[in-house]
């Protein structure tokens, strides 16, 4: 099947189009029925891809189904099964069925999702979607909910949102003015802050390094003392970011203490919540997350914990209008419909996925209980695998294990504790049972385990467990 050479005269038959499309059902159907068995890492080289795949580009085009066909052939052995029920490596959930499904309709729908005037039942599907979620996560009616790429541009929209109206207090207009001149914000950041909140900064004229980082607890979790001092020594702007799960050990800010400190100072407070936000969704886990109602703004992810296809990020902002300020552009052939929701008020980009279908679609499907039940079980997992594991006398469990997050250290008698758990790491990853990955926390090397897909059983910790046990007493 060729596309035709000059595609302004003659387009693809009906037929053809359904025998392409076809052709990516099946081939997609069975990267799925396989990725459960497979192994988890990527059994190729990027020289066997690039040799696979590169090449020039000729003048003529190629035939469409032979490149589905190298496309599905490529994904058999070079990519790595995040979709399966047995990646642990970052916090990565595999795509619930039907979120899947949705996400191949929003690329047969093809909808610029910017604007009602573009796309009406996107932009009302993300209406119905986002008060859905501040229901489900008891976050305020009124709040501003926008769907970006993910949770680095979240915490960008969020952070936008937060300058603006620091400094609109301070009587300065950023999106007129900029910052030259601008009265100068004191950012507070955790010690153990996720790097794309530095970004975030730091594409906000900011700056990572202006910062000022709050000490940490044992666990990852900001002191409220040391917070308190530090707010105190300076007046004027002031945007305080606090964090819902830590990312190496999933522990929590306190922001309910940190609420009204931030308040009293008359600070923007903002979470990063990228996965440990959907705790609010359990009424065992639901205390973790305790005070992120009162929150200014809060980011978080859906392609985590809830399990929809790349790319989905969710930005929350108790105050819309400040919201609105920082996103908002205005252009003379854009005429807004008073009575409907433009989807680009709430968001940086103008051309955009329909990324809030396939959350419409997870959520409508799970239900209530059935996201409860997906976080529940994740964490019951992680603790079941930090018990097989670390009631081995060479693991050392380094977290409290509050959420979905493990951090295992190998200590074996005789060897160096940090090169034992680097090769372990390593021989995993090449064994294929299962992928998790590395990380450093408090200066020891780490192996971190994050248990988010909907897809994972007992079966698969324990066969994990085994594995792991294997390479490193092999």
């Amino acid at each position: 099947m060729r596309l035709p050479e000059a595609v302004a005269e003659e387009s693809m038959s009906a037929d053809e189009r359904h025998s392409l499309l076809a052709r990516a059902a099946r081939h997609g159907q069975a990267y799925l029925e396989a990725v459960a068995d497979r192994p988890v890492a990527a059994t190729v080289t990027g020289a066997d891809l690039r040799g696979a795949l590169g090449g020039a580009l000729g003048a003529a085009g190629s035939d469409a189904a032979g490149v589905l066909d190298a496309l599905a052939e490529a994904a058999r052995h070079g990519t790595i099964a995040s979709q399966g029920p047995r990646y642990f490596g970052f916090v990565i959930g595999g795509s619930l069925p039907v979120a899947t499904a949705a996400d191949w309709l929003v690329s047969a729908w093809d909808q610029n999702s910017a604007v009602y005037a573009m796309a009406p039942l996107v932009a009302v599907v993300e209406e119905i979607t986002a008060g859905w979620m501040r229901d489900l996560l008891a976050l305020p009616d009124h709040a501003g909910v926008g769907f970006v790429t993910g949770c680095q541009m979240a915490n960008f929209t969020a952070l936008a949102a937060a300058r603006h109206e620091v400094l609109r207090r301070a009587g300065w207009d950023v999106e007129a003015d900029g910052l030259a001149g601008a009265p100068a914000i004191d950012v507070l950041v955790s010690e153990e802050s996720h790097y794309t909140i530095l970004a975030a900064l730091r594409l906000l004229g900011l700056g990572a390094a202006r910062a000022r980082r709050v000490p940490t607890d044992a666990q990852g979790r900001m002191l409220v003392p040391e917070l308190a001092r530090m707010l105190g020594e300076r007046s004027g702007p002031c945007i305080v970011c606090a964090q819902a799960g830590n990312v190496n050990t999933g522990a929590f800010d306190p922001v309910a203490e940190i609420v009204p400190l931030s308040r009293a100072r008359g600070a923007w407070l903002h979470v990063d919540g990228a996965f440990g936000l959907w705790a609010r969704t359990s009424p065992v886990l639901g205390g973790l997350a305790a005070g992120l109602e009162d929150a200014d703004s809060i980011a978080t992810d859906g392609h985590k914990w809830l399990n929809v296809p790349y790319d989905c990020g969710i930005v929350f902002c108790a105050d819309p209008q400040a919201h609105r300020a920082a996103m908002s552009l205005a252009a003379a052939y854009i005429v807004a419909d008073a009575r409907e929701r433009d989807p680009h008020e709430y968001v940086p980009e103008e051309s955009r996925r329909a990324r809030a279908v396939p959350v419409y679609a997870a959520l409508r499907t799970l239900g209530r209980d059935g996201l409860r039940a997906l976080v529940e079980r994740n964490c019951g997992l992680a603790r079941r695998m930090a018990g097989r594991l670390g009631a081995d006398p060479w693991v050392r469990i380094l977290n409290d294990v509050v959420l979905n997050q493990v951090l295992v250290r190998f200590e074996r008698p005789g060897a160096d504790p940090d090169a034992l758990t680097r090769e372990v790491i390593a021989g995993v990853q090449q064994e294929g049972t299962c992928w998790l990955g590395g990380s450093v926390w408090h200066g020891l090397a780490a192996m971190r385990i994050s248990v988010s897909n909907w897809s994972t059983t007992e079966e698969d910790i324990d066969r994990s467990a085994e594995a792991i046990l294997g390479v490193l007493h092999g």
